[in-house]
């Protein structure tokens, strides 16, 4: 028996999700939470083999509730689902330790065999979430200005920035400045969304 923790806020999506894999033989839905950090509590309490993790959960998201649960209950894999394919989010995946990584839309069908596959130890990755990490832009941002970006995206203001990597506040502005541009962004923080988004910060 295949025991399964789910991580969904959404609640008609949740209730169906665990209905379903109720339906088959070899799977058990031992626990279902609502926020990310609920995620390693609920695991710790029921031991579940495999936890189903919605990419965009409140409080804590998704990715980091994964990397949470790795590091506390090594022995339950994580099958994490996402609405969108952005490159970024499938690089971080791999770098949480994430077992699977597949859309929140595919069928029940799909998903169930993906449960097992994880449950067995194999990697599961949906094609089109794949084709999208490899069709990723390269990184026009020198390393500084990713490093400032990735600062920014903490909320840090440009002068604590310039401390923390030993610059002047003049150039912390211009680094920012330059990445919106090479970003083809509106603003600092849609330069940080997109640089998140495709895996850059």
């Amino acid at each position: 028996m295949i025991k399964v923790l789910i991580a969904e806020d959404a609640r008609i999506p949740h209730e169906t999700l665990a209905a379903v894999l109720e339906l088959e033989e070899d799977l058990a839905v031992v626990a279902t939470v609502e926020r990310g950090d609920e995620v390693v509590p609920a695991a710790i309490g029921s031991a579940p083999d495999v936890a189903v993790i919605d990419i965009d959960l409140p409080e804590v998201d998704g990715l980091t509730a994964a990397a949470s649960l790795r590091e506390k209950l090594p022995g339950c894999r994580s099958l994490v689902l996402t609405g969108l394919a952005k490159p970024g989010y499938l690089r971080r995946a791999v770098a949480c330790g994430v077992t699977g990584f597949v859309f929140r839309h595919s069928p029940p069908g799909d998903l169930i065999a993906a449960i097992r596959k994880v449950a067995a130890g194999e990697q599961v990755v949906d094609p089109r979430l794949a084709v999208a990490a490899l069709r990723r832009a390269d990184n026009p941002l020198a390393a500084r200005e990713a490093d400032v970006l990735r600062l920014a995206a903490t909320g840090a203001e440009p002068d604590e920035i310039a401390v923390r990597l030993s610059l002047s506040k003049g150039t912390v502005r211009n680094y920012l400045s330059s990445a919106v541009v090479k970003l083809n962004a509106r603003s600092r923080v849609d330069a940080i969304r997109i640089a998140s988004d495709e895996g850059w910060i």
